[in-house]
């Protein structure tokens, strides 16, 4: 389990729901006997935090003042007559893994659908509620709770909402909107990181029109799978996509916001839905985030750096309406599947903590010491605070990895900010013709940088809260994954 004190206890929101669970009779399980053809239902649900909470995302904190556009939890379920799978997304910028399991445990008891076979993705926007801590920003335990109620209240709802329906999915790409973060610099150029030491090999996100940029230390994924759900009529009641970007950015200040994730959505909800109907739940557009712990979308070495300052959310309309026009592109190439098999399977698997020696737990007091009673400022300090933190940690995590089938598409579902080389590795080597993985997905455990960018240094590395796996957490991570996709992909049903 995470290391979260005190919302160990949230497993207890047995509490609040038990009269309401024994009450309740399940709504939602599969029959004995195998229909011909799928069914799938999709729902959204509200998850906007109230004003003055606090939003992760940054070293500083801050507390949300003004609410720009709502946050979602969407739920996708697919049911095959003998199996079934649901994808979740939530307008977070991670989830604990207590928080998921809570949610999971609601969603068992109300629908039968087991938990393992259950997928929870965090979009990772940078001005949402506090589902995590991170750095000078404190989780919310209550929001933490609700938040776990409102996965499990979509996931019911997209039960309640499913019927026949056809699947299928297509690959596009969409280049113009990523680039790596990371760039080798001139030799004497690079600064000091949080210890004082300038001997990192690259540095993250140097400036645009930065002089000493020499060339990025890694590759991009513009690649940009979409999955469509319809009805029998022919009605969309989804669309699920995946796109490698870690997020854009440049909110008002203050403001909470879904990040471009929610505009996209806003856009395929509104030009890609079916006429409106009194019987039928309005079609759900997901968008799920890549292995993009080293993509964002600043071009820092091209023409942008000629460009003045953006207004705020004119950035993130620019990307969101880029990738809309690539998947609505892409949806009008799908050939769809009145029956796919389904599947999934998960385990969890151990990864040793870097945690700090004593002698740094003493130097990160000293260094808390002198800046008693004010808020952090600069690494130095911030970091220090991460030090004594890490220092409470578990030796070893215990770090769940999934994967899904849904026919010949392999879905695997990493809890970390993964280098986009694992997520480039994972769909090279995987047995299905097409794959892609979700991050972020099942948990949050930090950043997982390659081995080879443990060794270049710069801001992934890091130890904190947000960067503490064993530095071989890489390659076992991609290996789970690829030994959980070949056994969902060989699996009796």
């Amino acid at each position: 389990m995470r290391v979260c004190k005190g919302f160990a206890a949230m497993v207890i929101l047995a509490f609040s729901q038990t009269l309401f669970l024994r009450l309740t009779p399940h709504v939602f399980a599969a029959p004995a006997q195998s229909p011909k053809g799928l069914r799938a239902g999709a729902a959204k649900l509200d998850v906007t935090p109230r004003l003055g909470l606090s939003v992760p995302g940054n070293m500083s904190d801050h507390k949300g003042a003004h609410v720009h556009d709502p946050l979602y939890v969407r739920a996708l379920v697919l049911d095959d007559g003998r199996t079934s799978v649901a994808v979740v997304t939530c307008d977070c910028v991670a989830l604990y893994d207590e928080t998921i399991a809570a949610a999971k445990q609601i969603i068992e008891k109300q629908t039968g659908l087991i938990s393992d076979r259950v997928a929870v993705a965090a979009t990772h926007s940078h001005s949402a509620g506090p589902t995590v801590s991170i750095f000078q920003s404190d989780a919310d335990r209550d929001y933490q709770r609700w938040v776990s109620i409102r996965i499990a209240d979509a996931v019911r709802c997209a039960a309640n909402n499913r019927r026949p329906a056809q699947i299928g999915w297509a690959v596009g790409s969409e280049p113009r909107a990523v680039f790596n973060r990371r760039y080798f610099m001139n030799p004497g150029t690079m600064p000091e990181n949080p210890w004082g030491k300038t001997d990192d090999k690259v540095k993250m996100n140097p400036g645009v029109g930065n002089p000493n940029v020499v060339k990025p230390a890694g590759p991009i994924d513009p690649a940009l799978p979409v999955v469509a759900v319809r009805d029998s009529d022919g009605d969309p009641i989804a669309v699920l996509a995946n796109y490698t970007l870690h997020y854009v950015g440049g909110v008002g200040p203050s403001h909470i916001s879904a990040d471009y994730f929610g505009m996209w959505a806003d856009v395929i909800e509104r030009e890609w839905a079916a006429p409106a109907t009194v019987n039928k739940s309005p079609m759900v557009a997901m968008l799920t985030n890549g292995c993009s712990a080293n993509i964002n979308n600043v071009d820092v070495l091209g023409s942008s750096s000629k460009t003045r300052p953006l207004s705020p959310y004119y950035q993130m309309d620019k990307v969101a309406r880029m990738v809309a026009d690539e998947t609505l592109r892409v949806l009008r190439t799908v050939q769809y599947r009145d029956a796919v098999p389904l599947g999934a399977r998960m385990s969890r698997i151990p990864l040793r903590v870097r945690k700090p020696a004593a002698s740094e737990v003493a130097e990160a007091r000293a260094i808390l010491e002198q800046a008693k009673g004010r808020e952090l400022r600069g690494l130095r300090e911030v970091y220090a605070r991460e030090t004594i933190l890490m220092a409470e940690y578990p030796d070893i995590m215990e770090v769940p990895v999934q994967a899904l089938r849904i026919g010949d598409l392999g879905i695997a579902a990493l809890p970390v900010e993964a280098f986009v080389e694992l997520g480039l590795e994972i769909k090279q080597q995987s047995p299905f013709p097409t794959t892609f993985v979700m991050e972020l997905c099942n948990g949050y455990f930090g950043y997982v940088p390659t081995v080879e960018g443990h060794e270049q240094g710069g801001y992934e590395t890091w130890r904190a809260r947000s960067s503490y796996l064993e530095i071989n957490a890489a390659p076992a991570l991609v290996g789970a994954a690829l030994d959980l996709l070949k056994g969902v992909k060989s699996s009796e049903k």
